[in-house]
């Protein structure tokens, strides 16, 4: 029985889907490759058990933001974006469509393998989660249920992406806790960060958008001027 874990990279440069291929495989991975969004969806409708998808945005024919949205939607897979561009526009965009990680181009092999290893972490934790019955917390009139990733105002469900979800998790708990903007981006992807990385900033606007009666006076998710940010429930 083959018990590695399978990675597909989506990617049209034959010559680094051969080097990152043969990297890949000495790290213990199983890895596939194809060139497109059409032998992507072959590919997987073929191969169910993929555990991690590597995606060039820079793809002929669908490019890669618009197959990470529509993916989102139908499976669970994380996904790690690649982009020769390195702007944040293309980053910010495609965490919160769903991708779990991202890395610009050129980049150093042993940079992706700990990106990789840290997003199949962050996987397991999750599916740990999953496991356990009590991993309920209320704020407001919200019910967040980390079980399965539900997020409840009375009747209605709260959609959220993986990377709203995820920062959710992380503030409550951790209440009333002042997070910096590393700290949080340390715990949301696992690994050192770059200098003035905006991207927490971004998440924590969307994510008061759906939890926040007026976004401009939060009364969850509130800024600490020169410290970070910290999250009060506000429970009776």
């Amino acid at each position: 029985m083959n018990d590695k874990i399978k990675i597909l990279l989506v990617d049209d440069d034959p010559e680094l889907c051969n080097l990152l291929c043969q990297y890949l495989d000495k790290q213990g991975y199983s890895v596939s490759s194809v060139g497109n969004g059409s032998e992507l969806d072959q590919f997987l409708a073929n191969n169910t058990a993929v555990d991690l998808i590597i995606m060039d945005l820079m793809l002929p024919g669908e490019d890669g933001l618009s197959i990470i949205k529509r993916l989102h939607s139908k499976i669970d897979t994380p996904i790690i974006m690649l982009s020769a561009c390195g702007e944040d526009v293309d980053k910010i965009i495609g965490l919160e469509i769903g991708a779990a990680d991202y890395l610009a181009k050129p980049f150093n092999p042993r940079e992706l393998l700990a990106r990789i290893r840290s997003v199949l972490r962050r996987g397991s934790e999750q599916k740990d989660i999953k496991q356990e019955s009590d991993n309920i917390y209320s704020f407001g009139p919200y019910v967040f249920n980390i079980s399965n990733q539900n997020l409840q105002l009375q009747d209605k469900k709260i959609s959220l992406t993986y990377g709203e979800f995820s920062l959710l998790k992380i503030f409550v708990e951790n209440p009333k806790r002042v997070l910096s903007r590393d700290n949080l981006l340390e715990k949301l992807k696992g690994y050192d960060c770059a200098p003035f990385d905006r991207s927490v900033d971004v998440r924590i606007m969307r994510l008061r958008n759906k939890i926040e009666t007026d976004s401009a006076t939060p009364q969850y998710i509130h800024t600490v001027w020169g410290k970070g940010y910290q999250f009060i429930p506000l429970n009776s």
